[in-house]
């Protein structure tokens, strides 16, 4: 004999489907949102924000990245692999670099278009999504872009400097673990993903600033060091929206690439003499 189940007991099991699956879709915008910073909203897999929320500033009647720079005083840290997960990847040594300044935030898309039409005197449209991170950008133009700005790209050295600070910490914003307010990771595949294509907003995930100041050294886009001028490679470091493990985030990380290599997770800032 067949048994059937009766309408209630069908309604019962449908409201029950249906409140677990408002409660997964509710604990996924939570999630969502809590890895942007405050006044960002996660949109399309990126935190956009509404209105212009610190540490952005209205500038010429739109949302923009301050040309704010911080200083690095001299530091000298004794690099090792006193991190486990450094074994076989960093060399002991000390580092020594003298004061310097930084860009608190990387380049973005608006700043690089703004400096292309200086240099063709070309008008044009404003920068899609301009306060994006930019990316897609080789050794060469990268370093170019610093010198036209009065500087030029950080040494490894001086990246390191900034990143982890006199204490020497794993990650710019100290030694406790990578999550996904901290910095734009994992988002094409990893612990963070929401379906993203491309770099985040600068300076949307604010609690992974360092302590002086500076936004996004983990995650978003990779950035570009100076390297040897004769070498036909040269450093990236911090990782990038790519990035699936934490240790990649780490401030010893780094891998190399061919300086005529652009790709969609590498970007830059700029250090000067302070």
């Amino acid at each position: 004999m067949t048994v059937r189940p009766s309408r209630a007991t069908l309604a019962i099991v449908v409201a029950a489907a249906l409140a677990v699956a408002l409660a997964i879709g509710y604990a996924r915008r939570e999630r969502d949102e809590a890895r942007c910073g405050d006044g960002f909203t996660s949109r399309a897999g990126l935190c956009r924000p509404e209105g212009c929320p610190a540490p952005l500033v209205v500038a010429s009647g739109a949302c923009s990245a301050p040309p704010s720079r911080v200083v690095v005083p001299d530091t000298t840290l004794t690099l090792g692999p006193s991190d486990w997960e450094a074994q076989g990847h960093v060399t002991p040594r000390e580092l020594r670099v003298k004061t310097f300044a930084i860009d608190a935030f990387e380049i973005t898309r608006a700043e690089w278009q703004r400096a292309q039409k200086a240099a063709t005197k070309t008008d044009g449209e404003p920068a899609e999504d301009g306060l994006r991170a930019m990316a897609g950008v080789g050794h060469e133009e990268a370093s170019a872009f610093c010198v036209a700005r009065g500087g030029a790209l950080p040494t490894d050295d001086q990246w390191i400097a900034a990143a982890a600070g006199l204490r020497g910490s794993r990650y710019p914003w100290g030694d406790t673990g990578a999550v996904c307010r901290r910095a734009a990771w994992g988002l094409a595949t990893g612990p963070c993903a929401r379906g993203a294509g491309g770099a985040d907003t600068v300076g949307a995930h604010a609690s992974g600033a360092t302590a002086s100041g500076i936004y996004d050294l983990a995650g978003n886009v990779a950035e570009w060091t100076r390297g040897d001028a004769a070498s036909a490679v040269a450093a990236v470091r911090g990782g990038s929206w790519r990035t699936e493990l934490a240790a990649e985030l780490r401030t010893w990380s780094r891998r190399e690439l061919a300086k005529t290599e652009r790709l969609d997770d590498v970007g830059l800032r700029c250090v000067y003499e302070p």
